[in-house]
């Protein structure tokens, strides 16, 4: 698919009510093509799953099922809009847990029907890669996106709206997964990553140093589950008080870091692209920022985030994408189209 058309074209009129449901945020957004965003709510579930250590799908799905409907009306008011004045619904058809993906997505095809809008289907990642142009600054395609999530870790060369190419991928845990169990295997509450980077800030440098996956070997792919076994190692048998781990904390997380930053540079120099966009929730993890923006200034190039509450799940982004979409030429999904599993490149909006 050939890059995007400005969204901003008088002559393509978009505002898209958003609706994300992935996973434990629900959330709704309304984005205008020449007014920017111009409300978003969301509803975190994390105080609900945390009695479990993780997410619950099935109480995830019913709890998406309460939240929607108050969640768009309280959106529609903060923007002083009636039904009448959205052009679309867009929604995260996948990859995520498929009880909560239904739910949002067959509530979204439910108000497109009653409101007689289309109802476009968005990758998840898609979303996630789109982020950054909610920002005042946002880059033009193309570019280079790392891509670091819960459940991802990846390098795309994003050429524009649609055309992705995955030039690397992690061959086991994603990056956030890894936060997530080392935060578990240190006694820490869910979420566990972000919970992880605050302890980090308490440790000592260089008190332990884990091994920096597959940075002895070429390529882009990522690894790290043995990263996560050298933490563990490295707990077993000591006494755990609350230096140490803070100590195991910083040296995890400086590995992780260090990886992603070195796989950044090749990927820089392999593509020859001077932007750099960085996305999901990994990417709000400030030594991660700053690595990353050390990165940009002894390369040449410039490097965008989102703001930190747009890197997590939001409904922000998925208004974002449809609005492309739409301006693109989709017209809505002829069915539900949710995915739990959905790889980024392959027909990436159900809505075309």
């Amino acid at each position: 698919m050939s890059p995007s058309p400005t969204i901003s074209d008088p002559a393509r009129p978009c505002r898209v009510l958003g609706i994300e449901s992935s996973c434990d945020e629900t959330a709704v957004a309304i984005y205008d093509a020449a007014a920017g965003l111009l409300a978003h709510r969301l509803h975190s579930q994390v105080a609900m799953h945390q009695a479990y250590g993780g997410v619950v799908p099935e109480l995830a799905s019913r709890d998406h099922v309460r939240r929607l409907l108050p969640l768009v009306r309280e959106t529609l008011a903060a923007a002083r809009l009636a039904p009448a004045e959205v052009d679309a619904v867009a929604y995260t058809a996948g990859p995520g847990l498929i009880g909560a993906l239904l739910v949002g997505a067959s509530f979204a095809r439910g108000l497109g029907l009653a409101w007689e809008k289309p109802a476009i289907g968005i990758h998840h990642l898609e979303g996630h890669l789109l982020a950054p142009l909610l920002e005042p600054d946002p880059p033009d395609f193309p570019f280079l996106a790392l891509l670091v999530s819960g459940g991802h870790t990846q390098l795309v060369d994003v050429a524009g709206l649609g055309s992705y190419r995955i030039l690397g991928e992690s061959q086991d845990d994603a990056a956030g997964e890894a936060f997530d169990k080392t935060a578990k295997l240190l006694g820490l509450p869910y979420p566990g990553g972000a919970a992880l980077a605050r302890l980090a800030r308490q440790g000592r440098s260089g008190a332990f140093v884990f091994p920096r996956p597959m940075l002895d070997r070429p390529g882009l792919e990522f690894s790290f589950s043995g990263l996560k076994t050298a933490a563990l190692v490295a707990l077993r048998s000591r006494v755990l008080d609350d230096q140490i781990r803070a100590d195991v904390a910083r040296g995890f997380e400086a590995a992780i870091v260090a990886t992603l930053v070195e796989k950044c540079r090749r990927a820089l120099a392999l593509s020859g692209h001077r932007r750099l966009v960085v996305a999901g929730g990994v990417g709000a993890n400030e030594s991660l920022r700053e690595g990353l923006r050390r990165l940009a200034r002894e390369c040449g190039a410039e490097v965008y985030f989102p703001r930190t509450e747009f890197c997590t799940d939001n409904g922000a982004m998925i208004a974002l994408a449809g609005c492309l979409r739409l301006a693109a030429g989709a017209r809505g999904a002829v069915n539900l189209g949710a995915r739990a599993i959905w790889e980024l490149g392959d027909d990436a909006t159900t809505g075309v």
